[in-house]
């Protein structure tokens, strides 16, 4: 299993202990949803969150950071895909992705 991975799997087991949220899958991939939301995801050795404001600004910042477009060609606006360059950052933006996912109405 590649490092990145274990890194993802450590964070997504740790906040799946909080309640209200659950380990899950989006478009095939791994993901942690809260209150039935997806606010996390991991894709191709990538942390891909769910962020607004200035949260979705400091991620894209980030070098190789970007909006997550997994089909080509139609990026999704609110979802950032952080490198793994970036891993020790991570657990900062999953939980900034956690409280802006939280305020949306639960499913």
């Amino acid at each position: 299993m590649p490092d990145t991975q274990k890194k993802y799997d450590t964070l997504a087991a740790d906040l799946a202990t909080q309640p209200h949220v659950a380990r899950a899958k989006m478009f095939g991939m791994p993901s942690v949803k809260v209150n039935g939301n997806a606010f996390l995801g991991y894709f191709e050795g990538d942390l891909i969150c769910k962020l607004t404001g200035g949260e979705r600004d400091a991620a894209l910042k980030l070098k190789g950071a970007k909006l997550f477009d997994p089909m080509g060609g139609r990026p999704m606006k609110e979802w950032v895909q952080i490198p793994a360059a970036h891993a020790t950052k991570w657990k900062k933006f999953a939980d900034a992705a956690q409280k802006f996912v939280e305020t949306l109405p639960k499913k």
